[in-house]
């Protein structure tokens, strides 16, 4: 035990020194918003590992199914079986995933116009089509709910909604062990690169990046609370501004963030609003390193409510509860005094007003779109084999996602910044926010979806299932 204790002090007397002059390098760097391309090469190597790993693990289930060639071939479909109840199975990387076709079961058919009958009995009773109209039977079949069981059983199987609150598929594995597959015991190859991959995330990514971390917040606070005893004039508004950038600078490289923007001539003025997708808190991070916001968005507890509460002490900010209604009309208000007022920064507005998974944009929100203004639209994409930036608030805490953060390989995101928007004259504030949606959407590659992202904290209106119902009751009628 003492040898083991005098080796392990002898480690540390020899890394301190490299170690600290690595941190302190790379806080230099990061405050500066300049790199020496680590980074990117790091991402580079990754890719070649990824890929190298991906090749053995094909080459592992093609082994796996050569042993296993001597067992029963499936019995193949029968002809009359019904075209829904095909299940394809899909091969990524070797692996099997089962996946339901959604096909039309029912066809264009007459009985789905739910046309008003008359009884044969009716006609032979002289009754006419004047008092039928008194005395009408509807000829009523179950077939006629066949496709709104359809469309409810496809729901339940997978529905647009809950998709985007989980974590994205990836198409290859990323040598973490954030899977069911179990992937890392396939060979022996794929074992030791994984151990070492564990080893340099655990034991030397992983305290590198708390250390710059904890310099981030600090840095925050300090800097921000001595800012707030300046009385309010530009120079206050100037290294308010730096403030902000440097802390996000250094807070972003403790997760080893790589951000390409793209298009950086549609950068946000000020006096204009900034509006973009939402995936996680660090969306923050990575706009603000080369411009300053001010931030709008829910007051939180915790550790993200401490960085609200500094950042709100040198530069303007706008939070609110999400739970308090009449806060709407406030905050209105108080974005109309914020482009109001001349050199202000422009505002940070996420519409969708939760995080998704960075493979769909949900609704946007109208009432940034009311205010008026120019919008200034951004798309932001993660690229997912690296770490997975989506926090799902409703599961992990701010400290749970931080860390799983800083487990992973890195944060690599693509920026691109989009032309500047305006409302048109005879434009509604809901027409607008999809306009914008959709060109956000288009250029970053996601799926535009109409569903509301409070669907993940709170159940369908009663006012959406009332109108299906009378949907229904219509076509019965023949209405």
């Amino acid at each position: 035990m003492a040898l083991i204790m005098s080796i392990v002090s002898v480690a540390i007397s020899i890394l301190y020194t490299p170690f600290l002059l690595l941190v302190l390098c790379v806080i230099f760097l990061a405050s500066i918003g300049k790199s020496l391309g680590v980074r990117r090469l790091y991402v580079n190597i990754l890719l070649k590992l990824f890929e190298y790993g991906r090749q053995h693990i094909e080459v592992a289930k093609k082994v796996q199914r050569n042993d296993s060639s001597d067992e029963e071939e499936e019995p193949p479909i029968p002809d009359d079986k019904p075209p829904s109840a095909i299940i394809k199975e899909n091969g990524v990387n070797g692996t099997k995933m089962t996946v339901i076709e959604r096909q039309e079961i029912l066809g264009p058919s007459p009985e789905l116009n739910y046309k008003r009958s008359s009884s044969p009995e009716r006609m032979q009773n002289g009754l006419g089509p004047d008092q039928e109209k008194n005395e009408e039977n509807l000829d009523f079949h179950l077939s006629h709910c066949l496709d709104l069981l359809k469309v409810g059983m496809e729901s339940i199987i997978e529905d647009q909604v809950t998709s985007v609150f989980e974590a994205e598929e990836l198409r290859s594995w990323n040598l973490l062990t954030r899977t069911n597959k179990q992937y890392e015991f396939l060979t022996w190859r794929l074992t030791i690169i994984w151990a070492m991959g564990f080893l340099v995330r655990y034991f030397f990514l992983l305290p590198l990046r708390v250390l710059i971390f904890i310099v981030g917040v600090l840095t925050m606070i300090v800097s921000t609370m001595l800012i707030s005893l300046l009385p309010a004039c530009k120079i206050r508004l100037y290294l308010g501004a730096l403030a902000y950038k440097m802390s996000f600078r250094v807070l972003f490289r403790s997760l080893s963030c790589n951000v390409t923007f793209h298009d950086t001539k549609y950068l946000p003025k000020s006096n204009g609003f900034c509006v973009a997708n939402h995936t996680s808190p660090i969306d923050v991070a990575a706009l603000s390193i080369n411009n300053c916001y001010s931030l709008i968005g829910q007051r939180h507890g915790g550790f993200l409510g401490l960085l609200q509460r500094a950042l709100a002490r040198a530069s303007p900010h706008i939070w609110f509860e999400r739970s308090e209604v009449k806060d709407r009309h406030a905050v209105a208000k108080r974005l109309k005094e914020h482009i109001s007022v001349p050199g202000n920064p422009p505002i940070l507005i996420f519409p969708e007003g939760t995080c998704i998974n960075n493979t769909s944009v949900m609704q946007f929100k109208k009432g940034s779109f009311e205010v008026g203004g120019t919008i200034y639209p951004v798309a932001i994409k993660y690229d997912p084999r690296f770490g997975d930036a989506f926090w799902n608030s409703s599961r992990y805490g701010m400290l749970h996602y931080l860390l799983n953060m800083m487990t992973s390989w890195a944060i690599v995101c693509d920026v691109w910044y989009l032309p500047p928007m305006h409302r048109e004259q005879h434009e509604s504030a809901v027409d607008f926010a999809n306009r914008v949606k959709s060109v956000i959407a288009l250029r970053g590659g996601l799926v535009d979806l109409m569903w509301d992202g409070q669907l993940k904290r709170m159940k369908p209106k009663k006012e959406w299932r009332e109108l299906q119902q009378e949907k229904m009751s219509k076509r019965i009628k023949g209405e």
